[in-house]
Parts: structure tokens; sequence; C-alpha cells
């Protein structure tokens, strides 16, 4: 319930509160022991290791004790979003002032002994690290590397009609490129369906050891500067008043009010509007792009710490930014200057004997999941509900037909969408369409709110696809969206998925640092779409041909990754919708736009992607032969092809050759199972690889990671792998293949070669391969495409077509001549 209180009461509750996260987060960096300072302290109470930052977490205590204000006053539902890197203490000291921290850590008990526990575990090794990890209650952005927070807090605030996201973005956060585009996210942002941000730059000045650029530019350019983004700044400047806190405080809580004001009459005239029109009583929104609020707060770095350390100036500078007093455990000055610091705060009058708060801080606690420590929105999974998937039967492709995946996926994602419009979105940096998901579009707009112009297409004031430039503000504004409970994919070129490697990476230290807490409850996955891929970029050239995002996300903690290769467009409807299903994992999908066979029934292609590997009998000769020669092996789409067509190529000419098809789609499925739980047994991989059998496998990406997912598995000298050599440029599709030795011809030699050991046996047939290579690179260079006989390439060894002749199929020993047909 809201609370009233006098303006002088309310300012003397909020510095009460501030004071008394500051006297916590000092006392987290220093203290072992005497957390209520009842004796002067001792070096033995000093932690022999100094860790943490102090220099940002006095901004980050003063913005958080007035949000808890205002939610006292107005039931407001807030999320805090802490951008500096290094504000983990503060974030922490916070959450234990709410409570929240004793309710979901029940060995730090609210009395003097808990405290001590409190401050002893903060970067302390079997502890809690530094930052505002998923260890830190209310938070979704831990900072370690920067310039997400305002990704995540607009994908937070995306369909969450009543939560204010409150983030905190640090000057030297503010430099990074991911942030900058952060700024025009509101550009997405709908006044009546989803939230609001309220974004809160902190000017103090300094990095590690270096000033920060949006602190030292004139006031008028910072200022017009953030008019010319979009938004309306409000300038809160301590050095106005003489860094008197009282002072800032009655500063701050004006520029808080009037901010929080502007959300509430941006959003209630937006939804007035949208009311009347939904009576018909008007037309549509016309204000597309409201000037939203954001505060600049100038304080000092460090402020209120020690002014001066070893005769060098410290607060209002760099050397504010880790630990003011490094040598306390060693020098007496040091150690008496802390105890003065501490003892600044005056906590006897913020804490009673048994280390409670007293009761001027109570005033102005939220309670439940008001806190900003305890809200459901930084812990999604409490609120995150399963999606109402379509079934896959009504878009699935028939055998021996050729279909785009990504085409065929489009639907069924636009039907997910009809049947979830609340809680999932697709984002997409300007490739929806030429990804092939444009299906959508049936069902839903791109959203846009700035200027719209004739002949702009699908683009709406709501929508429920974000497309813009930046994979890292798409990347950022999903993982938002997901941590705060709800569903989505990301979909993107496979080259430029390499722009969000390290956050990819810094995701699944969240995810696994998560899994070991037992009350942060179950996300959605990260579900991340690679499509316009390696082989299929032969137009676009070198610089677009790059699979290596497989290699950075396989080096993650196997068990909280996923790298799926559908073979197929029914495979790839399989995957996908296992992928909506599950949570708490990144699930990255490789599949091409292009048109390509439909190798299996949807039926199968469900069996074989729950299986993650399996053998395709139909495709080889291992039945009709009754033994294993060879065994060749596909992941991806492409290289399937590729597979398929050399095993068809080795029936049809050495048809004494028992050839197995093995088809990957789950590709750490085949890992090391003594490293993770997900891949299959030894017994398993065994029964599919015949250890002793050479196996050729053809790969969508670098074959290295194959052989570094292998190694330990028996019979790994007998894999020779095929994938992206580095080798490419602007050419024709088959081309790219056989540069990179990818091509059915090429597998199909190496096959031949391994099971001849040595011999002459196959002699003339490897010739015919060999040439048939040459002639399909001369007819490409000659002709400007790829010949019909591998371009328009269909499998013939169906039951149905095996009395035929196939003609696709062919004999590559005929009509090499240059320009002549290869393969036939």
């Amino acid at each position: 319930m809201a609370t009233t209180h006098s303006s002088t009461d309310r300012i003397r509750a909020i510095d009460a509160w501030w004071r008394a996260a500051n006297y916590l987060t000092v006392g987290q960096i220093y203290l072992l022991d005497d957390p209520l300072l009842q004796r002067p302290l001792e070096p033995s109470d000093i932690k022999p290791r100094l860790l943490g930052h102090w220099g940002t977490s006095p901004a980050l205590n003063l913005v958080y004790a007035h949000l808890n204000a205002q939610i006292t006053e107005t039931d407001r539902d807030v999320l805090y979003i802490c951008g500096p890197g290094h504000g983990g203490p503060a974030m922490n000291a916070n959450a234990w002032l709410d409570g929240t921290w004793n309710e979901l850590y029940p060995d730090i008990t609210p009395d003097p002994a808990g405290l001590q526990r409190f401050f002893r575990q903060f970067s302390f090794p079997g502890g809690i690290p530094s930052h505002a990890a998923p260890e830190t209650p209310g938070s979704i952005n831990e900072g370690g590397e920067l310039g997400y927070s305002l990704a995540h807090a607009y994908g937070a605030a995306l369909d969450n009609p009543d939560l204010v996201v409150a983030c905190v973005v640090g000057d030297g956060e503010a430099e990074t490129g991911p942030l900058s585009a952060s700024w025009q996210a509101h550009t997405f942002l709908d006044p009546v369906a989803d939230g609001a941000v309220l974004p809160i730059l902190n000017l103090n000045g300094y990095k590690i050891a270096n000033p920060t650029i949006l602190a030292r530019i004139p006031d008028e350019d910072l200022q017009a500067y953030f008019r010319g983004l979009g938004y309306e700044p409000i300038v809160v400047d301590s050095g106005r008043v003489d860094h008197d806190p009282f002072a800032v405080h009655a500063l701050f809580d004006g520029a808080l009010r009037r901010a929080l004001a502007t959300i509430d009459d941006i959003q209630a005239a937006a939804r007035a509007q949208a009311a009347r029109a939904a009576a018909g009583e008007m037309a549509g929104a016309t204000d597309l792009r409201p000037r939203w609020p954001m505060i600049v707060l100038r304080t000092p770095k460090g402020w209120t710490g020690p002014k001066v350390v070893d005769g060098e100036q410290v607060e209002g500078t760099f050397r504010a930014h880790q630990v003011p007093l490094p040598n306390v455990r060693d020098d007496d000055a040091h150690l008496r200057q802390l105890e003065e610091w501490m003892r600044s705060y005056r906590p006897e009058e913020l804490f009673d004997e048994d280390a409670r708060p007293i009761g001027i801080l109570e005033t102005i606690r939220p309670t439940g999941d008001t806190r900003m420590s305890a809200t459901p929105h930084a812990n999604g999974g409490r609120i995150r509900t399963a999606l109402d998937r379509p079934g896959l039967e009504e878009f699935g492709v028939p055998v021996g037909e050729d279909a785009s995946a990504t085409g065929t996926l489009g639907p069924w994602i636009a039907a997910l969408m009809q049947r979830n419009q609340s809680t999932f979105r697709l984002f997409g940096p300007d490739e929806t369409i030429s990804n092939k998901l444009d299906a959508v579009f049936d069902v839903t707009d791109r959203v846009w709110r700035a200027r719209r112009e004739a002949g702009d297409e699908h683009m709406a004031a709501r929508g429920r696809v974000i497309e813009v430039l930046s994979e890292h503000l798409l990347e950022g504004l999903l993982e938002g969206y997901v941590l705060s409970g709800r569903h989505g994919l990301f979909n993107t070129y496979e080259a430029f998925a390499h722009i969000v490697d390290s956050m990819v990476g810094q995701y699944a230290k969240w995810l696994e640092s998560s899994t070991d807490i037992d009350w942060r409850a179950p996300v959605s996955n990260l579900t991340i779409l690679l499509s316009s891929h390696v082989w299929r970029q032969d137009h676009n050239g070198f610089s677009h041909q790059d699979p290596g995002f497989l290699d950075v996300v396989a080096s993650k903690q196997q068990d909280l990754v996923r790298i799926k290769l559908p073979a197929d467009a029914n495979t790839l409807l399989a995957v996908a919708a296992h992928a909506f299903e599950t949570t708490d994992r990144i699930e990255v999908i490789v599949a091409g736009k292009h048109p390509e066979p439909v190798f299996l029934s949807l039926e199968d292609a469900v069996a074989h992607a729950a299986a993650g590997v399996g053998t395709w009998d139909w495709a080889g000769t291992e039945q009709q032969v009754g033994r294993v020669d060879v065994v060749l092996v596909s992941a991806g789409d492409v290289p399937t092809v590729e597979t398929v067509a050399a095993a068809d190529i080795i029936r049809q000419h050495a048809p004494d050759v028992g050839v197995r098809v093995v088809n990957v789609v789950d590709l750490l499925s085949i890992g090391d199972p003594r490293k993770h739980e997900h891949p299959i047994s030894d017994e398993r991989y065994d029964e599919l690889f015949l250890p002793g059998t050479p196996a050729v496998f053809a790969f969508h990406g670098y074959p290295t990671l194959v052989h570094q997912l292998t190694y330990r598995r028996h019979g790994h000298d007998d894999l020779h792998v095929h994938g992206f050599l580095e080798r490419g440029t602007t050419t024709s599709p088959f081309d790219m293949l056989m540069r990179n030795e990818m091509d059915r011809y090429a597998l199909a030699h190496d096959a031949l070669t391994r099971v001849a050991d040595g011999s002459d046996r196959f002699a003339d047939l490897l010739a015919a391969l060999t040439d048939a290579r040459a002639a399909a690179q001369s007819y490409a260079y000659t002709n400007g495409e790829d010949h019909e006989a591998v371009s328009t390439w269909q499998f013939t060894g169906w039951p149905q077509d095996e009395a035929s002749d196939g003609g696709t199929g062919g004999d590559p020993g005929q009509g090499e001549s240059e320009g002549s047909a290869p393969g036939r």
C-alpha cells in the first residue's frame, strides 16, 4: 500500500537509506569481522585480499534509495538495471536492506553473525562475485562486459505495460558501441502496450584510469546530443550545490518525480488515444515517437569516501575506482582512515544492536514483490508461461520436394506469433525477409515509431518484429525479454553472428551461474537462428563466409548450449519447436534459406531431431551389400545434400561398396560424455561410427570443431572431416563447395580412396571424379552458373526410383569437355 510522508521526512529517510547502503558497500569490500564497528578495527578484521569497486557505488545507492521512496509512495512497479560493471556491492547492499537477501539466503541471518557472513562472502573464495551477478537478487544485468544494460532494460520493458525500468548507465559504459546503439531503442517502444525505460546516466567523470568523454564535453553539447536521440534530459549536478547530500537529495527527488510524471503523461495520452481509436472515435496513434525523459546525474567518483589518501586526491578522481585504501591490513593510518570513513555514515543511527535496520529505513522500504530486489521481472522464470505452440503437421513438406528450410519455418513462426501476442517477439537486423521468414508479416508488422513514408512496407506503430542494424542491440533486447519471462527468436546472417560472440559468452556464464541458485526459476531459451550461411553466400563473397560462431558456442559449458544443424525443412521445424519448449539454454540453429531437397517426412524428422544423430539406411548401401566399408557422415543442410549425392554416386558406380550414411542434427551429441551429460554414450557412438571403419564427415563449419568434440571417442583416427577451409570468394554455389573440398565428387573420392586402402581398385572411377570436378568448375567459370546436373540434383535411390536411370546422378566419367555437364 502506498505511504505518504512529509517532504522533509522522506528526504531524511532517503538519506538514511543511502548512508546505510554506502556503509554496507564498504563493509563488503573490507571487513571480515566486527560488522557493526562495536570496537576499534584491527588488522585481523580486514580481508587479506581487497577486491571490489567503490567508485560507482555511491551513485547507485542514491538512485536505489530514491526509487524505493517512489515505490512506497506510489506502488509503482520498478525494475532496477545496474549498468556500471562494478556495482555489485551496491546492489547487494540494497538487497540486504530490502530484506530479500535474508529471505533467499537463510544462512545470512538478520543478526550480527549474519551480517558478518554477508560481508565476508563478497569477492571471497567460495563466496559471491564482485559484479551484480545471478547471485544478486533483482539483477538481470551482470555488467562484467559493459554496454548491454540499456538493451536489457528495453527488452524487459517490452510487453510489460505497468513496468518502469530504471537503468543506470555508467559514463564509461556509455562509450561502448552496444550502449550507443541502445539509445535508439525507444523507437521500438509502444507507450500503449509496453512499459517505460528511464535511463539515468551517471557522470562521475572517470573510468579505471582515464576521464570519460561525456563527462568532459560542454553541457550544452551533452544535452543537445540526447535531445537529438529523442530524449528530454533532466540534469542533476551535485557540484552546483557543493555536493551537499541533502541538497542533492532534493534535486534528485524533484528530477525523478518530473521524469516519472512525464512517463505517466506519455503513456496516459497514448492509451487514451488508443482507446478512442479502438472505439472508432478517431484514427490511430499519431504521436509516433514521444520524447521520453532521461536523467543526467553528475556526482563525484567515490563520493563520501576518503578524500585524500597518502597525499593524493582520491574522491572525485580515477583513484576512487576500486579500493581507495589499499593497505588497510598493513598500514595503521589506512586502517584508522577506513574506520573514520565507515563511522562517517553513523551506523549507530541506522542499525540496532541486532543489526536490524531502524525505523526510519523501514518507512521507504517496499514490501513483497514491489521490492526491486524481489521483483519477478528480474527472475523471469517465476512469471514465464509456456508458449501455445501450433502443431507442425500443416507446415511440413513432402519428401522428395525442394523447399526453403527458413521459408518453411516462417509460416509456423507466424502461427506461433498469432497464438502468443504478448509473449513472443522476433528480432533481426533487417533480414526477416532476406532470411525467408517474411510469412510473419501476414500476421504482424515491424514496430516503428519514427516517421513513416509512402512505400514503407510492413511498418507500424505496433508490431511483433524488431529490426535494427545492430546485432548487439537485438541480442540485448532478446536477453532482457527472455530474462524477464518471455520468449523470442533472434535471426541473423551466420557470418555476422560473430558481432555478438562476447555477448553470448557472457550470457552463457550467466546461465551457468544461475543453475546453482535454487531461487532462480528456469527461463526460456535464448534461441538464435543463423541463416544466409557460409555455403550459400557465394554471391556476397568472402566477407560473408564464416561459420565460426559455432566454435564460440561449443566452447561454452555444453550442458547449457545446443548447436542444431537440421538437414532439411522438416527437420528445422522439429528443432525449432523443441527450442521453444525447453529452458535455460542457448539454442543455436543453422539453416539455409534456399530450396534444398527434403529427405525426411515430418514424423521421421521429429524422431531424428529428438535422437540428435542417426543412420539413414535409405541413403546408403549397407543393407544391400551386407557390410559397411565406409561411413559417410553429415552435419548441416548443404553438407547433407553433398553427402547423400556422394553416396548416390558410389551406389551407381561402385555398387559393391557398403556405405552407411549417418546424419548429425545435434552437433554436441557427439561430444565427450565424460565431460557433459548431453552427448550420446560411447556405446551408441561406436554403433553409429563403427571404429576401425573409415568415416568421411561433411561438416557445416570448420573441421577442427568436430575433431575437438570427438578426440576422445573410439576410432577418432578413422574420422576424416571436410568443412570450411577459409577458401571463399564471389563464385557459384558449387564452386564454393569445390574450393573447400565439400562437394560430392570430393567426398566420394575421399571415401573410395580410403576403401581402396592403397590399391588401384577404383582408379578409373577416382580419375573420373577428379575430371568431374574440373568440368564443373570449367562450366561455372564459362557460363557464370552451375550446371543443372548439380544445381537441380535429386536423389535417385528412393525405392520407387530404383528402376530408373536417375538422369542427374549419372556417370561422372562421361562428357568432361569444357562446358559440358559434369556427372552426365
